[in-house]
């Protein structure tokens, strides 16, 4: 179709202006709602309990179905993958930390690492009006056509987080405690009380979402407008066990404070739903990843010691680590685990590279492994020849090796060892940052590098029961020309595809995701255009030591750096 569509939009006085669409659209406007970890696990039985009423309408009216996440299913890589609708071996992004091997470095993902356009900077370049609210991996904010308040891995209100700069002295006085911090408390015989507190902060965290929805989007104008409550699933993380229906039946009283905690949220949903319709957007209900009960940790790193790959220092070489680390705490404050004599690995584990062959140096939800390659990094022994060799070598021994539950049930510890490049279709010479393996480990658990006691798997206990991730997410849509009704399985990589083609933009070629056409009653017009181009990574660090001090005890609390 070669005519040209042109949609007017409302803005703010001095801001009117013409968005020129090549095909025909079936959205006038996208408003793009972010439920972090969210899962119909938790939600379909809440719906069906009524804590959720505005939510159930929503879906009944529109199209729902599991949204699968990326591998590793966890929050910088999924909404990186949702923004520039490519996958990791694309874009960059694998996880919080990423670790450089020739300078044997950790350090955290920024937006400085993102090798492709967002979604926020091709509709900006088109002419269209964007803006973010807490999208994760969205700082330092970047130069946008409209706004941009950047998300979960901010360190503090005192950091530059809004784009244009200007903005965030007016957040700070539209929402005067504005914060970053999760502030789930715990205190001894603090019982009900202390809940309550944590459950009424993450509440009052969606009001504050709608806020500066409301009053961003009317001061800027918008085509496309997305927040995200990322609090949803630091809620899931913290109180599983009064979520899950197959353990809340034990704590009825916490099991209704959160349930009255989702519905906060769903008052927030309906008032969301209410703006949209009063412009004429089309809304997209979605989450990065699901959520499922912590069962266990793995410690690949265990496995690879007693197997011979990573060889520790001796007793008194730990006990002297760990040591050096106190003494640091003591005199210096916490020693974080970037910092000089600590990069690269666990400061509690003493490593000897000379006759280390390979390690997990960041894990979390996976486990990220690196071969201790010879040219490579600054303490390589293993020759480029023996490089596949020890790679197949390596997948077939963590693939083997298998763990018994509580229950007596014996599973695989890593179902899936993934070499990297496969698993994302590219190239090492293109990727040389990627890592040799990713362990995905059992449903149920998640991977640490540390090495506490001597199994393969330390298993939680039931009083102490959390959640963790899980790969089946949830999506939503509803507004004008959405079916009715409908059930769809998408994946994350296809919304940015589909909110393009819904607006009437054609899709960029190199973008690996699919529309999904079966949402709407009118089938959107499908057509491509040239490749985008690749964003240069910089070599700026986005986070001073003090800010790296505040987010690893962010992440930390929430199981992302074990």
């Amino acid at each position: 179709m070669d005519a040209t569509v042109a949609i007017r939009n409302e803005r703010p006085a001095g801001q009117r202006a013409v968005a020129k669409r090549p095909l025909k659209p079936v959205a006038e406007r996208v408003l793009i709602i972010g439920l972090d970890g969210a899962t119909f696990d938790v939600l379909d039985p809440l719906l069906d309990a009524g804590y959720m009423p505005q939510f159930k309408r929503f879906m009944d009216g529109g199209v729902a179905g599991v949204l699968h996440s990326t591998q590793p299913p966890i929050t910088p890589a999924a909404w990186t993958t949702f923004m520039t609708g490519k996958g990791p071996g694309r874009h960059g992004i694998l996880d919080f930390e990423k670790y450089d091997a020739p300078t044997h470095t950790l350090t955290f993902n920024s937006t400085y690492e993102i090798r492709e356009k967002t979604l926020w900077q091709l509709l900006s370049e088109k002419g269209l009006r964007v803006g973010s609210i807490n999208v994760p991996m969205t700082y330092p904010p970047k130069p946008v056509n409209g706004f941009m308040i950047s998300g979960f891995e901010t360190p503090s209100i005192n950091a530059q987080f809004a784009w244009p700069a200007e903005l965030k002295e007016e957040i700070l006085h539209v929402v005067p405690n504005y914060s970053y911090r999760t502030n789930w408390r715990r205190r001894a015989l603090g019982g009900a009380g202390v809940l309550a507190e944590n459950l009424d902060y993450i509440a009052h965290s969606f009001d504050q979402g709608l806020a500066l929805t409301r009053y961003c989007g009317d001061k800027f104008g918008w085509d496309v407008l997305m927040v995200v409550f990322k609090l949803v699933d630091n809620l899931q993380h913290k109180a599983w066990k009064y979520l899950d229906p197959q353990t809340n039946g034990r704590y009825p009283a916490q099991r209704e404070m959160a349930g009255r905690c989702f519905t906060r949220l769903d008052n927030v949903l309906g008032e969301l739903f209410a703006y949209a319709e009063r412009n004429a957007a089309t809304v997209v209900i979605m989450s990065d990843h699901g959520h499922g009960s912590l069962d266990g940790k793995a410690q690949p790193n265990l496995l690879l010691s007693q197997w011979g790959y990573l060889s520790l220092g001796s007793g008194w070489e730990q006990a002297a680590t760990r040591a050096a680390g106190w003494l640091h705490r003591l005199t210096k404050g916490r020693m974080t685990r970037f910092e000089q004599g600590n990069r690269g690995i666990e400061r509690e584990l003493a490593v000897d590279w000379t006759r280390t062959r390979a390690c997990v140096m960041h894990a979390g939800i996976y486990g990220y492994l690196y071969i201790n390659l010879k040219g490579r990094g600054p303490h390589g022994i293993v020759p480029p020849e023996d490089y596949d060799r020890l790679r197949d070598e390596l997948i077939e021994r963590l693939r083997a090796e298998q763990a018994a539950h509580p229950d007596g049930r014996v599973t695989p510890v890593f179902p899936q060892v993934h070499k990297t490049e496969e698993l994302y279709g590219c190239s090492r010479e293109a990727n040389p940052g990627l890592p040799d393996l990713l362990l995905a480990p059992y449903p149920g658990l998640a991977v640490a590098r540390k090495i506490r006691g001597g199994k393969a798997v330390r298993w939680c206990r039931g009083s102490r029961l959390e959640g963790t991730h899980r790969e089946e997410g949830i999506l939503a849509v509803g507004g004008p020309n959405v079916r009715c009704g409908a059930r769809v399985d998408a994946n994350i990589i296809d919304i940015t595809p589909t909110v393009l083609a819904a607006l009437g933009l054609r899709v960029p070629v190199d973008m690996e995701g699919q529309v999904i056409r079966q949402a709407f009653t009118v089938e959107p017009v499908v057509e491509q255009e040239p490749p985008l181009e690749k964003v240069a990574a910089s070599a700026v660090e986005a986070y001073s030591e003090e800010d790296r001090r505040v987010l690893e005890r962010r992440l930390s609390d929430l199981g992302y750096l074990e």
